[in-house]
């Protein structure tokens, strides 16, 4: 498995604002795990950190993994889209993705500096 990380600055919290900043990373994959398989791992890191899903939606925790992307996969099922849903809305996903690949498409958004730009120019 080859993995690559690029890492944003802190970014306040979203619905939720008491609460301390965040920091936002995005990784790069080679898995052979279906997008189920892997969210399930993903939600297992996050119990094996000590997250514990009580409290207010978008509460404090001590750690979130989002499955963003798999490749240029569309999926809605139970408990899982793909891409994330509110992915294209949200500058502190976009940013780290941007830097991991610039050249990277949302699909049925766009790619991701264009989504990137027109949420910082409507700042």
């Amino acid at each position: 498995m080859s993995s690559l990380c690029r890492r944003s600055g802190r970014t306040d919290p979203v619905g939720y604002l008491d609460q301390p900043r965040f920091l936002n990373a995005a990784v790069a994959v080679e898995t052979s795990l279906t997008p189920s398989a892997l969210l399930a791992t993903l939600l297992e890191v996050e119990r094996e950190l000590g997250r514990v899903r009580e409290g207010p939606r978008y509460g404090p925790r001590t750690v979130d993994l989002d499955l963003l992307l798999m490749d240029d996969l569309v999926l809605d099922e139970p408990g899982l889209e793909l891409p994330h849903p509110r992915l294209h809305e949200r500058t502190f996903a976009l940013e780290p993705l941007a830097e991991l690949d610039p050249a990277l498409v949302v699909p049925g958004h766009g790619p991701v500096r264009q989504l990137l730009l027109s949420l910082q120019s409507s700042a």
